[in-house]
């Protein structure tokens, strides 16, 4: 083989794949012809080892308009006239080498992916995890990841609204930062990117091109990440100004119908963008690299190619549509250059002015090797979840109280108020509820029908994720995201619709790691078709190891939900006093509840067990809630699960600013398991006394259990002979716990 071993590591090619390459050529490619195949059979751009698991997922059910794996985002219809664009999307190793250009840049990212499809982008979430805060490297990347994504997220002027943020040393090395971003477009608005007619014109805009970036699919996120790496060139530095200039001029240009595709340069930069959008389109194009505006002199073909340098997109536009476009882009202050035109044949070709330096069949660049690996279940997995939980001592009565304090204190559970008074989640004056509760609700601005004012229609959005869970049980971790993202989403008054997600896993090509990721995926499908939902859209990260050791499978989950009518929103904090508290769903008061939870970990020093959930009594659940909410029986609900049923209580109470007097509960078998334990498919709610005889009939027809807990009302947290907390105390070991842990 005459290409450098080194060369093809460089591009995360294996030897076999640079055969097959030769193999469909029918001749060895020159350096850049190698270097597009690396880009665009590069896990991040090719799935090639994810593409026949992601297959197995309901991606087109109710509503969908366009699907996974189809556009830079999924839609999907939510009544009124509207489409919901929505997406999310991993900067894992970004992150780790540069906290804060990393993840701007993946907001800036997935922000474009939005607005390329012509949905303006409404709301922004984020799910992150990292290691203890007790360890200064793992502060200076929290720190340094949040501050990136305030500061282009409120340049950019898009609220965000909330998200997740969960601590493990298994995150020490390699951060996780995924990042969703939801947009809403009238529905006959929605702009492909694709490349549309013969000759068709393509125009790059935005920034200029520069050498940051290079690799970044291929090597930084497609390979796992070793400290020794040099790998801060492979890291983008971005810029929301232009972003939002860019933004609003694409916005323009799909409203007035001037453009025939947008596609955002990302992943693999005018590589990917280009060639995706000619393979969309059934054609192929001709590009010049001569007229590229160059932040750097002395830039090869290659470097152009491949650069990831930010805010970039390439507009595809009939020739008649040049001078509108054109001038359109002056107008917002944006530099533009014409690089080449679509083409009638499959073939993908490069210039250099008149001279041909890549030629190559666009089938042969979009259509990578797939991969299915043997599976092996992880030697762990057996030990772990046979793991007698029945013989750990049962927690003391007289310690309940302060294990409730220590548990609202932990990193995982207390406020990230820290973090959220970092983001703008007021801009644009649409979101009903803010970060910290349930789920955070929008409003749609407005009806087509109207064309101007106030919608009564909103989305619910959460996003949801646990790797110790899914490192327990990875069929079940995956369920149990899924699940609890709509929860969440029911908790607010809204029907869950659509998913979007992103697998966070290790090195796939390790029978231990496929057998986790398949495993997930297998259970995020089974729990989509229970509860009737389609993912339409998402992102895989793989290899996210360094130093040989592998994060926790963390598959996020991304939920969106619609409300018709906002009157029958719903808090998760207790509303007023002199209400009945009830618990909708199992009670959990069994050892098995404690596999995998928080207190297990942090009063036993062990993640063990074997997690579990009953799919039906989830829809049935959900449906329930849902029914009561709508009905008007339900004055708040809150999902019960980190931490459990006492800290659910304990939420309630302090986003209510309420108190709560409980009655004496039938436990179970196991003290702390009631208390502490994070069964699933149970949510907290409180009813007018009034209205519990109708819910309790609602119940019955629905066939889900129901207990009394206890009444609404003063400035204590009193649970009859178990605790007795004032307000305050748990407020303030609530609201404490972040910073005192360093964040």
């Amino acid at each position: 083989m005459p290409v450098d071993k080194t060369v093809l590591d460089e591009i995360a090619l294996s030897e076999a794949e640079y055969r097959l390459i030769v193999e469909r050529l029918g001749r060895e490619p020159n350096g850049l012809e190698l270097g597009l195949f690396g880009a665009l059979w590069s896990e991040h751009c090719g799935y090639k080892h994810s593409k026949l698991l992601l297959r197995t997922m309901p991606g087109r059910g109710r509503g969908v308009l366009i699907g996974p794996g189809e556009e830079n985002a999924g839609a999907v219809d939510i009544g009124g006239g509207w489409a919901a664009v929505m997406k999310v999307e991993s900067h894992n190793h970004p992150s780790a080498v540069e906290p804060f250009e990393g993840a701007a840049t993946g907001v800036g990212g997935i922000v474009r992916d939005i607005f390329a499809m012509g949905a303006r982008p409404i709301a922004l979430m984020n799910s992150l995890r990292f290691g203890p805060l007790s360890e200064r490297r793992n502060r200076y990347l929290f720190h340094g990841v949040v501050r990136g994504i305030a500061s282009y997220g409120n340049c950019m002027g898009i609220p965000d609204v909330g998200g997740e943020i969960y601590f493990a040393l298994c995150y020490s090395g390699n951060p996780l930062v995924n990042a969703l971003c939801l947009g809403i477009v009238p529905r006959e608005r929605l702009v492909r990117g694709k490349a549309g007619g013969e000759e068709d014109l393509l125009l790059l805009v935005g920034a200029d091109t520069g050498r940051d970036g290079l690799h970044g699919a291929s090597g930084l996120a497609s390979r796992t990440f070793e400290d020794e790496r040099e790998l801060r060139s492979a890291v983008q530095v971005g810029n929301p100004f232009m972003e939002k200039l860019l933004m609003e001029a694409c916005l323009e240009l799909a409203e007035k119908g001037l453009v025939s595709g947008i596609q955002d340069l990302g992943a693999a930069g005018l590589t990917s963008a280009s060639v995706e959008a000619a393979d969309r389109g059934g054609g192929g194009m001709d590009l010049d690299v001569s007229p590229i505006p160059r932040r750097e002199q002395g830039m090869t073909p290659y470097e152009l190619m491949l650069s990831e340098t930010q805010e970039r997109m390439l507009l595809i536009l009939p020739r008649a549509n040049l001078d509108p476009v054109q001038a359109l882009l002056r107008r917002w202050g944006l530099t533009s250059a014409l690089i080449g035109k679509v083409t009638g044949g499959r073939e993908a070709l490069v210039r250099q002015g008149s001279e041909v330096i890549a030629r190559l069949p666009v089938a042969a660049l979009t259509q990578p090797p797939v991969y299915h690996y043997k599976v092996r279940k992880p030697a762990y997995l057996n030990r772990l979840q046979a793991f007698d939980l029945a013989s750990l001592p049962d927690i003391p009565t007289k310690e309940v109280g302060a294990w409730l304090l220590k548990l609202l204190a932990a990193p995982d559970i207390a406020s990230k108020e820290t973090v959220y008074r970092q983001y703008d989640h007021q801009v644009g004056n649409g979101t009903v509820f803010p970060p910290g509760g349930d789920a955070a609700l929008l409003r749609v601005p407005c009806t087509l029908s109207s064309g101007s004012g106030q919608s009564r229609r909103g989305l619910a959005l959460s996003t949801d994720g646990n790797g110790r869970l899914t490192y327990l049980d990875p069929f079940a971790g995956g369920a149990m995201a899924v699940a609890e993202a709509a929860r969440n989403v029911v908790c607010t008054g809204a029907r869950p619709l659509a998913v979007t997600n992103c697998l966070n896993f290790g090195n796939p090509e390790r029978p231990e790691v496929f057998y986790q990721l398949k495993e997930a995926v297998r259970g995020m499908a089974a729990a989509c078709r229970k509860l009737r939902l389609s993912i339409i859209s998402g992102n895989v990260s793989l290899y996210n190891e360094s130093q040989g050791q592998a994060i926790y499978p963390t598959p996020v989950v991304g939920m969106l939900g619609v409300i018709p009518d906002l009157k029958h929103r719903c808090p998760s904090g207790f509303r007023g006093g002199g209400d009945t508290v009830l618990l909708l769903g199992t009670w959990g008061g069994e050892h098995r509840s404690l596999a995998g939870s928080l207190y297990l970990e942090m009063a036993h020093g062990r993640v063990a067990g074997r997690p579990c959930i009953d799919l039906d009594m989830e829809a049935r659940l959900q449906r329930l809630c849902l029914s009561a909410i709508r009905r008007g029986l339900v004055r708040s609900a809150h999902d019960c699960s980190d931490g459990g049923l006492l800290v659910a209580l304990a939420e309630a109470c302090i986003m209510g600013g309420m108190g709560f007097r409980g009655e004496r509960w039938q436990l179970g078998s196991r003290l702390d398991a009631a208390l502490f334990g994070e069964a699933p498919s149970r949510i907290v709610v409180s009813a007018s006394p009034r209205d519990v005889p109708a819910l309790e009939a609602l119940v019955g027809r629905h066939r889900v259990p129901i207990a009394r807990l206890g009444v609404t009302g003063g400035q204590r947290c009193s649970l009859a002979n178990l605790a007795d907390l004032s307000l305050d105390e748990i407020t303030q070991a609530w609201r404490g716990g972040l910073a005192g842990a360093g964040g």
